[in-house]
C-alpha cells in the first residue's frame, strides 16, 4: 500500500504518541498508589490545639478537591511531635523511614522543625512547614525540597515593630520564651523598632514552656517602658495575657505582639485581651470572597471559627496541590513538581501570595485589634514583606 506523504507511518508517529500520552496521563494517576502525607504535629501539650487546626485546614482543602491532589488519593500518617526537640529526629524518621511517606507536613515548635529540616535535607524528603517560623529553615537550612506556608519568625516580629513605631512608642521591653521562635521574633521587633527611632530597654526571657511570669512582670513595672512586645503562643499565651492584666500592667503599659499572642486563645484570655494590638499575616474580618468562602466552609465542617493555624494548614495543602497538579500526580517528575510548588501563586484566605526563592511566603502583615472574640483587621503594618533569608545558599 502506498501512503501519501502526509499520511506515511513516520509522519503519524508524533501525533499518535501525543494522543497516547494524553490518553494515558490520567490513567497514571488513577492507577498509582496514594500519595503518602505524614503529619508531624503536636497532639499533646501546649501547642496541641494549634496542631489540630493545621491538620483540619489541610484536610479540608483536600476534601474540597474531591479527596485527591493531582489525580492521586491522599493517605495520611500521624506522629505526635510532643513539642520536644530532643525527640524530633526519631519522630520524623518514623515517618520518613518506617512509613516511607512522600511528603512530611510539620510542625509548630521551631526547635522541632529545625531537626525536621535537617532530616528532610539528608533524606531529600519533601517538607512543607505549616507554622514553625525558625529563620534557619529558609536561611542556612534552605533546600529545594523544603517550603513553608506560614512565615519566618523574623516577619511578624518585624511587622509588630513597625506597628509600634507607627503608634509613636519610643521605649520598649521585649518578653518571650528563650528558644528559636522567641529569640528571632524579638530580633525582628528590635530591628524594626530601632530602625523607626525606638529603643529596646531590655529583653526578658524564660525557658519554654515555663509560664511562671510574675518576677518578669514585676521587672517590667519597674522599667516603665512605653510598650511591651511579647511572643508566646497556645496555652502559654493565654496565661501570659491574663497574668499581665492581673498585675495591673494593662492599664498603664500597652502590650503588643506577633499575632500568635492572641490567635486561637481568645476564649481563654477573655476580657484580658480586649483592645490588644498584634501584627500577623492573617486576621478576622478580611472581607474577600476567598476568605469568606473559606471561613464559612470551615465553620460548617468543624463547628469552629478558623484561625491563622487553619489557614496555614489549608495553604500547605494548596502548595502540595500546585506541585502534584503540575506533574499530573507523577512523583517521579520531582524537579518539575518542586519547581511548581515554589512558583505557583497561592490564592490564600489571607490574600494572594508567592513564595520567595528560599521557599518562604512574601505576604502582607495586618494590624489586628482584639474585639470580642475576634482579631479584627484595622490596617496593614507592612505590605508584601519578604524574609531576608540570611544564609540561604541554593
Amino acid at each position: 500500500m502506498t501512503f501519501p506523504p502526509s499520511l506515511r507511518p513516520a509522519a503519524l508517529l508524533v501525533p499518535l504518541a501525543a494522543a497516547l500520552a494524553l490518553a494515558t496521563a490520567p490513567a497514571v494517576a488513577q492507577n498509582a498508589p496514594p500519595v503518602k502525607v505524614g503529619f508531624m504535629l503536636p497532639s499533646t501539650g501546649t501547642f496541641a490545639a494549634l496542631g489540630d487546626m493545621i491538620e483540619k485546614g489541610f484536610r479540608m482543602y483536600v476534601q474540597e478537591q474531591g479527596g485527591k491532589l493531582g489525580g492521586r488519593e491522599i493517605q495520611y500518617f500521624r506522629v505526635d511531635d510532643e513539642s520536644d526537640p530532643s525527640k524530633a529526629t526519631d519522630n520524623v524518621n518514623r515517618l520518613i523511614k518506617r512509613d516511607q511517606v512522600d511528603v512530611v507536613v510539620g510542625t509548630v515548635h521551631s526547635g522541632v522543625a529545625l531537626a525536621m529540616a535537617r532530616a528532610a535535607r539528608e533524606s531529600n524528603t519533601i517538607l512543607i512547614v505549616p507554622n514553625a517560623g525558625a529563620d534557619a529553615i529558609t536561611g542556612p537550612l534552605c533546600a529545594p525540597n523544603i517550603v513553608r506556608s506560614s512565615f519566618s519568625n523574623w516577619q511578624p516580629g518585624y511587622a509588630a515593630g513597625v506597628m509600634a513605631t507607627q503608634k509613636g512608642y519610643k521605649r520598649a521591653v521585649s518578653i518571650y520564651w528563650n528558644y528559636a521562635a522567641g529569640q528571632e521574633s524579638g530580633k525582628g521587633f528590635a530591628e524594626a523598632f530601632e530602625k523607626g527611632g525606638g529603643k529596646v530597654l531590655k529583653e526578658l526571657t524564660l525557658p519554654f514552656p515555663n509560664v511562671e511570669f510574675q518576677a518578669l512582670l514585676t521587672e517590667i513595672a519597674a522599667l516603665k517602658p512605653d510598650v511591651v512586645f511579647a511572643f508566646f503562643a497556645g496555652a502559654g499565651a493565654a496565661k501570659f495575657v491574663k497574668d499581665y492584666d492581673a498585675a495591673g500592667l494593662k492599664r498603664t503599659i500597652p502590650l503588643v505582639g506577633s499575632g500568635f499572642l492572641t490567635d486561637g486563645v481568645l476564649e481563654a484570655q477573655g476580657d484580658s485581651a480586649q483592645g490588644m494590638m498584634t501584627a500577623l499575616h492573617y486576621a478576622d474580618g478580611i472581607n474577600t470572597p476567598r476568605n469568606n468562602q473559606f471561613r464559612t466552609r470551615f465553620a460548617v465542617q468543624y463547628k469552629l471559627n478558623p484561625d491563622v493555624y487553619a489557614v496555614q494548614g489549608y495553604d500547605a495543602a494548596q502548595i502540595l496541590a500546585a506541585g502534584l497538579n503540575a506533574v499530573k500526580g507523577d512523583l517521579k517528575q520531582r524537579d518539575a513538581m518542586l519547581a511548581a510548588m515554589r512558583k505557583t501563586p497561592i490564592d490564600s484566605p489571607r490574600g494572594r501570595y508567592t513564595l520567595a526563592a528560599a521557599g518562604n511566603p512574601i505576604q502582607d502583615f495586618y494590624i489586628r485589634e482584639v474585639k470580642g472574640r475576634e482579631n479584627l483587621m484595622t490596617g496593614i503594618s507592612v505590605k508584601v514583606l519578604a524574609d531576608p533569608a540570611r544564609g540561604c545558599r541554593m
